[in-house]
Protein backbone atom coordinates (compact mmCIF):
# COMPACT_ATOMS: atom_id res chain seq x y z
CA UNK A 1 0.00 0.00 0.00
CA UNK A 2 1.40 3.31 -1.17
CA UNK A 3 2.02 5.85 1.93
CA UNK A 4 1.19 9.52 1.18
CA UNK A 5 2.61 12.58 3.24
CA UNK A 6 0.43 14.43 4.64
CA UNK A 7 -1.03 17.94 2.90
CA UNK A 8 -1.82 19.75 5.47
CA UNK A 9 -0.50 18.55 8.90
CA UNK A 10 -1.44 19.94 12.41
CA UNK A 11 1.77 20.44 14.11
CA UNK A 12 2.68 19.12 17.06
CA UNK A 13 3.87 21.03 19.96
CA UNK A 14 6.80 19.49 21.52
CA UNK A 15 8.36 18.79 17.95
CA UNK A 16 11.23 21.03 15.91
CA UNK A 17 9.43 22.41 12.68
CA UNK A 18 11.60 22.74 9.97
CA UNK A 19 10.23 25.90 8.26
CA UNK A 20 11.00 27.56 11.52
CA UNK A 21 14.37 28.11 11.23
CA UNK A 22 15.45 26.95 7.68
CA UNK A 23 15.92 29.18 4.88
CA UNK A 24 13.59 29.33 2.53
CA UNK A 25 15.27 31.01 0.11
CA UNK A 26 17.93 27.72 0.03
CA UNK A 27 18.27 25.94 -3.32
CA UNK A 28 17.00 22.48 -2.02
CA UNK A 29 13.60 24.41 -0.69
CA UNK A 30 13.26 26.33 -4.45
CA UNK A 31 13.68 22.90 -6.04
CA UNK A 32 11.23 21.20 -3.62
CA UNK A 33 8.64 23.71 -4.53
CA UNK A 34 9.37 23.52 -8.05
CA UNK A 35 9.55 19.54 -8.48
CA UNK A 36 5.90 17.83 -9.00
CA UNK A 37 6.39 15.41 -6.59
CA UNK A 38 2.19 14.65 -6.90
CA UNK A 39 2.64 13.87 -10.47
CA UNK A 40 5.30 10.65 -8.97
CA UNK A 41 2.86 9.92 -6.75
CA UNK A 42 0.23 9.64 -9.46
CA UNK A 43 2.77 7.46 -11.48
CA UNK A 44 3.57 5.19 -9.01
CA UNK A 45 1.28 3.95 -7.38
CA UNK A 46 -0.28 1.34 -9.40
CA UNK A 47 3.20 -0.28 -8.64
CA UNK A 48 2.19 -0.61 -5.09
CA UNK A 49 -0.60 -3.16 -4.39
CA UNK A 50 -3.42 -1.57 -2.77
CA UNK A 51 -3.42 -3.76 0.46
CA UNK A 52 -0.67 -4.95 3.21
CA UNK A 53 1.56 -2.46 5.43
CA UNK A 54 2.35 1.36 4.35
CA UNK A 55 5.19 1.57 1.66
CA UNK A 56 8.17 4.12 1.99
CA UNK A 57 6.44 7.79 0.98
CA UNK A 58 7.30 8.15 -2.63
CA UNK A 59 8.46 11.58 -2.18
CA UNK A 60 10.99 10.60 0.66
CA UNK A 61 12.73 7.86 -0.93
CA UNK A 62 12.94 9.57 -4.12
CA UNK A 63 14.33 12.60 -3.24
CA UNK A 64 16.75 10.90 -1.10
CA UNK A 65 17.76 9.32 -4.47
CA UNK A 66 18.37 12.49 -6.23
CA UNK A 67 20.54 14.10 -3.06
CA UNK A 68 22.25 10.43 -3.54
CA UNK A 69 23.47 11.72 -7.26
CA UNK A 70 23.27 15.55 -6.77
CA UNK A 71 25.92 15.35 -4.18
CA UNK A 72 28.35 12.43 -5.08
CA UNK A 73 27.03 10.30 -1.86
CA UNK A 74 26.62 6.28 -1.53
CA UNK A 75 22.95 4.69 -0.19
CA UNK A 76 24.42 4.74 3.18
CA UNK A 77 26.10 7.92 3.38
CA UNK A 78 23.63 9.93 2.20
CA UNK A 79 21.17 8.70 4.99
CA UNK A 80 24.13 10.32 7.09
CA UNK A 81 23.57 13.33 5.18
CA UNK A 82 19.90 13.22 5.68
CA UNK A 83 20.48 13.31 9.47
CA UNK A 84 22.43 16.15 9.57
CA UNK A 85 20.78 18.45 7.40
CA UNK A 86 17.36 19.78 8.09
CA UNK A 87 17.46 20.99 4.37
CA UNK A 88 18.21 17.36 3.22
CA UNK A 89 14.50 16.35 5.10
CA UNK A 90 12.87 19.36 3.86
CA UNK A 91 13.47 18.58 0.64
CA UNK A 92 11.94 15.39 1.29
CA UNK A 93 9.03 16.42 2.73
CA UNK A 94 9.18 15.96 6.35
CA UNK A 95 7.50 18.60 8.66
CA UNK A 96 9.68 18.24 11.74
CA UNK A 97 13.27 17.31 12.10
CA UNK A 98 14.12 13.94 12.21
CA UNK A 99 16.97 11.89 14.41
CA UNK A 100 16.55 8.41 12.93
CA UNK A 101 17.18 7.14 9.62
CA UNK A 102 13.70 7.29 7.47
CA UNK A 103 14.32 3.66 6.18
CA UNK A 104 17.13 1.54 5.64
CA UNK A 105 19.63 1.90 2.77
CA UNK A 106 18.45 -1.75 1.01
CA UNK A 107 15.27 -0.09 0.46
CA UNK A 108 17.20 1.46 -2.41
CA UNK A 109 17.69 -1.57 -4.41
CA UNK A 110 14.41 -2.84 -3.93
CA UNK A 111 12.81 0.31 -5.30
CA UNK A 112 15.45 0.85 -8.38
CA UNK A 113 14.04 -2.71 -9.50
CA UNK A 114 10.64 -1.34 -8.66
CA UNK A 115 10.44 1.73 -10.89
CA UNK A 116 12.56 0.40 -13.43
CA UNK A 117 14.17 2.46 -16.39
CA UNK A 118 10.58 3.69 -17.40
CA UNK A 119 10.45 5.26 -13.98
CA UNK A 120 13.67 6.63 -14.04
CA UNK A 121 12.87 8.44 -17.36
CA UNK A 122 9.83 10.05 -15.39
CA UNK A 123 11.96 11.56 -13.20
CA UNK A 124 14.77 12.70 -15.79
CA UNK A 125 11.52 13.99 -17.45
CA UNK A 126 10.97 16.30 -14.34
CA UNK A 127 14.54 17.72 -14.63
CA UNK A 128 14.17 18.74 -17.59
CA UNK A 129 11.30 20.13 -17.19
CA UNK A 130 12.19 22.61 -14.57
CA UNK A 131 13.75 25.00 -17.39
CA UNK A 132 10.45 25.44 -18.78
CA UNK A 133 8.71 23.15 -21.68
CA UNK A 134 8.16 26.13 -24.16
CA UNK A 135 11.84 27.07 -23.40
CA UNK A 136 13.14 23.89 -24.25
CA UNK A 137 11.41 22.98 -26.95
CA UNK A 138 12.50 26.23 -28.95
CA UNK A 139 15.88 25.42 -27.64
CA UNK A 140 15.95 21.60 -28.86
CA UNK A 141 16.02 22.76 -32.07
CA UNK A 142 19.91 21.68 -32.16
CA UNK A 143 21.06 19.32 -29.90
CA UNK A 144 25.04 18.24 -29.70
CA UNK A 145 25.37 14.15 -29.28
CA UNK A 146 27.85 12.28 -28.06
CA UNK A 147 28.86 9.15 -26.16
CA UNK A 148 30.79 7.59 -23.20
CA UNK A 149 31.83 4.91 -21.40
CA UNK A 150 30.73 4.09 -18.23
CA UNK A 151 32.91 1.96 -16.38
CA UNK A 152 31.76 -1.01 -14.08
CA UNK A 153 32.73 -1.21 -10.83
CA UNK A 154 34.48 -4.37 -11.53
CA UNK A 155 38.79 -5.10 -11.24
CA UNK A 156 41.08 -4.83 -14.20
CA UNK A 157 40.45 -8.33 -16.31
CA UNK A 158 43.11 -10.99 -16.18
CA UNK A 159 43.08 -14.70 -17.31
CA UNK A 160 44.85 -15.45 -13.76
CA UNK A 161 42.07 -13.29 -11.72
CA UNK A 162 38.89 -14.94 -13.90
CA UNK A 163 40.36 -18.47 -13.03
CA UNK A 164 40.89 -17.88 -9.62
CA UNK A 165 37.28 -16.74 -9.45
CA UNK A 166 36.16 -20.00 -10.63
CA UNK A 167 37.45 -21.79 -8.15
CA UNK A 168 36.60 -19.79 -5.50
CA UNK A 169 32.64 -20.01 -7.19
CA UNK A 170 32.85 -23.56 -7.54
CA UNK A 171 34.12 -24.16 -3.79
CA UNK A 172 31.11 -22.15 -2.29
CA UNK A 173 28.26 -23.96 -4.82
CA UNK A 174 30.55 -27.38 -3.11
CA UNK A 175 29.86 -26.14 0.48
CA UNK A 176 25.96 -24.87 -0.22
CA UNK A 177 25.17 -28.01 -1.70
CA UNK A 178 27.45 -30.42 0.97
CA UNK A 179 29.13 -31.40 -1.82
CA UNK A 180 32.97 -33.58 -1.04
CA UNK A 181 34.98 -32.72 -3.62
CA UNK A 182 37.65 -35.46 -5.07
CA UNK A 183 40.48 -32.67 -4.74
CA UNK A 184 40.50 -29.06 -3.43
CA UNK A 185 44.38 -28.68 -4.73
CA UNK A 186 44.80 -26.13 -1.74
CA UNK A 187 48.45 -26.25 -1.80
CA UNK A 188 49.23 -25.94 -5.53
CA UNK A 189 46.64 -23.32 -5.87
CA UNK A 190 48.86 -20.98 -3.34
CA UNK A 191 52.25 -22.21 -5.11
CA UNK A 192 50.65 -21.81 -8.09
CA UNK A 193 49.44 -17.88 -7.43
CA UNK A 194 53.15 -17.53 -5.78
CA UNK A 195 54.35 -18.52 -9.16
CA UNK A 196 52.33 -16.46 -11.17
CA UNK A 197 52.65 -13.17 -8.88
CA UNK A 198 56.38 -12.80 -9.40
CA UNK A 199 57.10 -14.38 -12.84
CA UNK A 200 56.69 -11.44 -14.84
CA UNK A 201 60.03 -10.82 -15.43
CA UNK A 202 61.51 -12.38 -19.15
CA UNK A 203 63.63 -15.00 -17.87
CA UNK A 204 60.51 -16.72 -16.29
CA UNK A 205 58.23 -15.76 -19.01
CA UNK A 206 58.18 -19.89 -19.20
CA UNK A 207 57.86 -20.63 -15.95
CA UNK A 208 54.41 -18.23 -16.03
CA UNK A 209 53.08 -20.15 -18.86
CA UNK A 210 52.99 -23.10 -17.80
CA UNK A 211 51.72 -22.12 -13.98
CA UNK A 212 49.10 -20.17 -16.44
CA UNK A 213 48.00 -23.48 -17.60
CA UNK A 214 48.39 -25.46 -15.07
CA UNK A 215 46.33 -22.95 -13.03
CA UNK A 216 43.45 -23.54 -15.93
CA UNK A 217 43.70 -27.09 -15.72
CA UNK A 218 43.11 -27.51 -11.97
CA UNK A 219 39.72 -25.01 -12.19
CA UNK A 220 38.30 -27.42 -14.93
CA UNK A 221 38.72 -30.83 -12.85
CA UNK A 222 37.07 -28.95 -9.87
CA UNK A 223 33.80 -27.59 -12.48
CA UNK A 224 33.79 -30.78 -14.03
CA UNK A 225 34.08 -32.98 -10.74
CA UNK A 226 31.28 -30.05 -8.93
CA UNK A 227 29.25 -30.67 -12.23
CA UNK A 228 29.26 -34.35 -12.00
CA UNK A 229 28.24 -35.12 -8.35
CA UNK A 230 25.51 -32.48 -8.57
CA UNK A 231 23.77 -34.10 -11.74
CA UNK A 232 21.19 -32.27 -12.85
CA UNK A 233 22.20 -28.55 -12.04
CA UNK A 234 19.48 -26.43 -9.92
CA UNK A 235 18.02 -24.33 -11.69
CA UNK A 236 19.28 -21.72 -8.90
CA UNK A 237 22.93 -22.37 -10.37
CA UNK A 238 22.07 -22.95 -14.13
CA UNK A 239 23.12 -18.81 -15.03
CA UNK A 240 26.03 -19.09 -12.89
CA UNK A 241 27.25 -22.25 -14.24
CA UNK A 242 26.92 -21.12 -17.69
CA UNK A 243 29.42 -17.80 -16.84
CA UNK A 244 31.79 -20.14 -15.41
CA UNK A 245 31.92 -22.34 -18.27
CA UNK A 246 32.23 -19.19 -20.59
CA UNK A 247 35.77 -18.39 -18.78
CA UNK A 248 36.91 -22.25 -18.72
CA UNK A 249 36.41 -22.08 -22.54
CA UNK A 250 37.04 -18.70 -23.89
CA UNK A 251 39.90 -18.15 -26.56
CA UNK A 252 42.09 -14.96 -26.51
CA UNK A 253 40.61 -14.04 -29.86
CA UNK A 254 36.85 -14.50 -29.09
CA UNK A 255 34.23 -12.32 -29.20
CA UNK A 256 31.37 -11.64 -26.43
CA UNK A 257 34.25 -12.59 -23.64
CA UNK A 258 33.09 -12.44 -19.99
CA UNK A 259 35.40 -9.78 -18.61
CA UNK A 260 33.68 -10.17 -14.83
CA UNK A 261 32.51 -13.35 -13.42
CA UNK A 262 29.74 -11.24 -11.52
CA UNK A 263 28.80 -8.98 -13.97
CA UNK A 264 29.04 -10.99 -17.25
CA UNK A 265 27.49 -8.26 -19.53
CA UNK A 266 30.69 -5.67 -18.91
CA UNK A 267 32.09 -4.96 -22.21
CA UNK A 268 35.85 -4.20 -23.51
CA UNK A 269 35.34 -0.62 -25.21
CA UNK A 270 38.54 1.06 -26.55
CA UNK A 271 37.86 4.89 -27.39
CA UNK A 272 40.67 5.96 -28.46
CA UNK A 273 42.33 7.35 -25.56
CA UNK A 274 46.12 7.90 -24.99
CA UNK A 275 45.91 7.27 -20.98
CA UNK A 276 43.57 5.04 -21.01
CA UNK A 277 43.21 2.85 -24.14
CA UNK A 278 40.66 0.08 -23.18
CA UNK A 279 37.43 0.93 -20.43
CA UNK A 280 35.47 -1.94 -18.85
CA UNK A 281 31.90 -1.14 -18.85
CA UNK A 282 28.93 0.17 -21.01
CA UNK A 283 28.34 2.92 -23.80
CA UNK A 284 26.19 5.53 -22.65
CA UNK A 285 24.80 8.09 -25.19
CA UNK A 286 23.94 11.69 -24.07
CA UNK A 287 22.50 14.65 -25.80
CA UNK A 288 22.35 18.58 -25.15
CA UNK A 289 20.79 21.74 -26.03
CA UNK A 290 23.25 23.85 -27.94
CA UNK A 291 21.98 27.13 -26.06
CA UNK A 292 21.14 26.37 -22.50
CA UNK A 293 23.14 23.20 -21.79
CA UNK A 294 20.05 21.31 -20.78
CA UNK A 295 20.39 17.60 -21.21
CA UNK A 296 17.07 16.27 -22.72
CA UNK A 297 18.22 12.73 -23.97
CA UNK A 298 20.65 10.38 -21.66
CA UNK A 299 20.72 6.04 -22.73
CA UNK A 300 22.46 3.56 -22.10
CA UNK A 301 23.65 1.87 -25.14
CA UNK A 302 23.21 -2.11 -25.21
CA UNK A 303 26.25 -3.69 -26.94
CA UNK A 304 29.64 -2.20 -28.23
CA UNK A 305 27.22 -0.43 -30.96
CA UNK A 306 28.84 1.93 -33.61
CA UNK A 307 28.17 5.83 -32.33
CA UNK A 308 26.25 6.26 -35.85
CA UNK A 309 24.10 3.67 -34.76
CA UNK A 310 23.26 5.27 -31.56
CA UNK A 311 22.33 8.78 -33.07
CA UNK A 312 18.95 8.15 -34.19
CA UNK A 313 17.53 6.19 -30.75
CA UNK A 314 18.83 8.98 -29.52
CA UNK A 315 16.80 11.72 -31.03
CA UNK A 316 13.79 9.64 -30.88
CA UNK A 317 14.20 9.89 -27.13
CA UNK A 318 14.75 13.45 -26.78
CA UNK A 319 11.12 14.16 -28.77
CA UNK A 320 9.60 11.61 -26.75
CA UNK A 321 10.97 13.83 -23.44
CA UNK A 322 10.13 17.26 -25.18
CA UNK A 323 7.88 16.96 -27.47
CA UNK A 324 9.99 19.46 -29.94
CA UNK A 325 11.36 18.93 -33.35
CA UNK A 326 14.99 18.41 -33.77
CA UNK A 327 16.53 20.08 -36.99
CA UNK A 328 20.14 19.78 -36.34
CA UNK A 329 22.34 17.39 -34.79
CA UNK A 330 25.90 18.27 -33.80
CA UNK A 331 28.04 15.39 -33.35
CA UNK A 332 31.30 14.58 -34.41
CA UNK A 333 33.06 12.41 -37.02
CA UNK A 334 32.38 8.98 -35.45
CA UNK A 335 28.23 9.39 -36.43
CA UNK A 336 28.62 9.10 -39.96
CA UNK A 337 25.05 7.70 -40.47
CA UNK A 338 24.61 5.95 -44.10
CA UNK A 339 21.49 7.60 -45.65
CA UNK A 340 21.21 10.18 -43.15
CA UNK A 341 18.24 10.79 -40.72
CA UNK A 342 14.85 11.86 -42.52
CA UNK A 343 14.04 15.97 -41.44
CA UNK A 344 17.53 15.94 -39.78
CA UNK A 345 20.64 17.85 -40.75
CA UNK A 346 23.69 15.85 -39.02
CA UNK A 347 26.37 18.55 -38.84
CA UNK A 348 29.70 17.03 -38.55
CA UNK A 349 33.48 18.20 -39.27
CA UNK A 350 33.91 16.77 -42.84
CA UNK A 351 34.65 18.98 -45.94
CA UNK A 352 31.43 19.08 -48.06
CA UNK A 353 31.86 19.71 -51.86
CA UNK A 354 30.48 23.58 -53.29
CA UNK A 355 30.01 24.76 -49.93
CA UNK A 356 30.00 28.42 -49.75
CA UNK A 357 32.44 29.95 -47.28
CA UNK A 358 29.47 31.41 -45.07
CA UNK A 359 28.32 28.10 -44.16
CA UNK A 360 31.54 26.41 -43.78
CA UNK A 361 32.07 29.02 -41.52
CA UNK A 362 29.02 28.45 -39.73
CA UNK A 363 28.99 24.71 -39.67
CA UNK A 364 32.44 25.31 -38.11
CA UNK A 365 31.17 27.15 -35.91
CA UNK A 366 29.02 24.47 -34.56
CA UNK A 367 31.20 21.81 -34.64
CA UNK A 368 33.06 24.56 -32.06
CA UNK A 369 30.47 24.25 -29.79
CA UNK A 370 30.20 20.51 -29.63
CA UNK A 371 33.00 20.14 -28.04
CA UNK A 372 31.40 21.72 -24.79
CA UNK A 373 29.84 18.30 -24.72
CA UNK A 374 33.72 16.56 -23.26
CA UNK A 375 33.11 19.11 -19.95
CA UNK A 376 29.90 18.31 -19.28
CA UNK A 377 30.37 14.38 -19.40
CA UNK A 378 33.83 14.84 -16.78
CA UNK A 379 30.88 16.92 -14.33
CA UNK A 380 28.53 13.53 -14.77
CA UNK A 381 31.58 11.30 -14.30
CA UNK A 382 33.51 13.35 -11.33
CA UNK A 383 30.37 15.19 -9.99
CA UNK A 384 27.58 13.11 -10.32
CA UNK A 385 28.82 9.28 -10.32
CA UNK A 386 29.46 7.89 -13.36
CA UNK A 387 32.85 7.39 -12.71
CA UNK A 388 32.50 4.48 -11.99
CA UNK A 389 28.90 2.10 -11.89
CA UNK A 390 28.33 0.40 -8.38
CA UNK A 391 24.56 -0.80 -9.92
CA UNK A 392 24.28 -4.38 -11.08
CA UNK A 393 23.28 -5.69 -14.76
CA UNK A 394 22.25 -3.94 -17.77
CA UNK A 395 19.06 -2.43 -15.78
CA UNK A 396 21.51 -0.55 -13.40
CA UNK A 397 23.71 1.42 -16.12
CA UNK A 398 20.38 2.80 -17.78
CA UNK A 399 19.33 3.72 -14.07
CA UNK A 400 22.75 5.17 -13.49
CA UNK A 401 22.81 7.14 -16.27
CA UNK A 402 19.54 8.46 -16.00
CA UNK A 403 19.96 9.67 -12.76
CA UNK A 404 22.99 11.06 -13.74
CA UNK A 405 21.66 13.76 -16.16
CA UNK A 406 19.11 14.48 -13.69
CA UNK A 407 21.03 15.44 -10.84
CA UNK A 408 23.48 17.55 -13.31
CA UNK A 409 19.67 19.05 -14.90
CA UNK A 410 18.80 19.89 -11.20
CA UNK A 411 21.86 21.36 -9.86
CA UNK A 412 22.30 23.69 -13.19
CA UNK A 413 18.37 24.48 -12.39
CA UNK A 414 19.92 25.53 -8.49
CA UNK A 415 22.93 27.53 -10.15
CA UNK A 416 20.65 29.46 -12.24
CA UNK A 417 18.22 30.28 -9.29
CA UNK A 418 20.87 31.17 -7.18
CA UNK A 419 22.48 33.47 -9.68
CA UNK A 420 18.84 34.94 -10.13
CA UNK A 421 19.23 35.74 -6.06
CA UNK A 422 22.14 37.46 -6.14
CA UNK A 423 21.47 39.57 -9.61
CA UNK A 424 18.56 41.09 -7.30
CA UNK A 425 20.79 41.73 -4.44
CA UNK A 426 23.07 43.59 -6.16
CA UNK A 427 20.26 45.42 -8.08
CA UNK A 428 18.66 46.33 -5.21
CA UNK A 429 22.17 47.62 -3.48
CA UNK A 430 23.23 49.42 -6.72
CA UNK A 431 19.61 51.26 -7.08
CA UNK A 432 19.55 52.24 -2.90
CA UNK A 433 23.26 53.28 -2.54
CA UNK A 434 24.36 54.24 -5.51
CA UNK A 435 21.68 55.72 -7.44
CA UNK A 436 19.41 57.58 -5.52
CA UNK A 437 22.56 59.29 -3.72
CA UNK A 438 23.89 60.33 -7.02
CA UNK A 439 20.34 61.72 -8.33
CA UNK A 440 20.13 63.29 -5.13
CA UNK A 441 23.01 64.96 -5.22
CA UNK A 442 22.54 66.40 -8.69
CA UNK A 443 24.74 64.27 -10.63
CA UNK A 444 22.21 62.88 -13.13
CA UNK A 445 21.63 60.29 -15.10
CA UNK A 446 21.23 59.77 -18.79
CA UNK A 447 17.74 59.25 -20.30
CA UNK A 448 18.75 55.98 -22.08
CA UNK A 449 20.55 54.41 -18.94
CA UNK A 450 22.33 54.96 -16.12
Amino acid sequence: MLKKLPSQPQLEMFKTVLASFINPDHELCLLANKINWGNLEKEFAPLYAEVGRPSIPIRTIVGLLLLKQIYDLGDETVMDRYIDSPYCQHFCGEIYFQYDYPFDPNDFVHFRKRIGEKGMELIFKQSIDLFGKEKVRKEVKEVRVDTTVQEKNITFPTDRKLIEKVIGHCKRIAREENIKLKRTYGREIKKLKHQLRFARKPKNMNKLRKAQRRLHRIAFRIYQDLVKQLGPIPIEYMKEFDVLYRVLTQKRDDTNKVYSVHEPEVLCISKGKEHKQYEFGNKSSFAYTRGSGIIVGAMAVEGNAYDGHTLKPQLEQVKELTGGKIKKAIVDRGYKVKGGITGIDIVMPKLLKRESYYLKKKREERCRSRAGIEGLISHLKHDHRMLRNYLSGTAGDQINTLLAATAYNMKKWMRLEKQKILDLIFCWIYRSFILVPAISNGMGYKKNGY
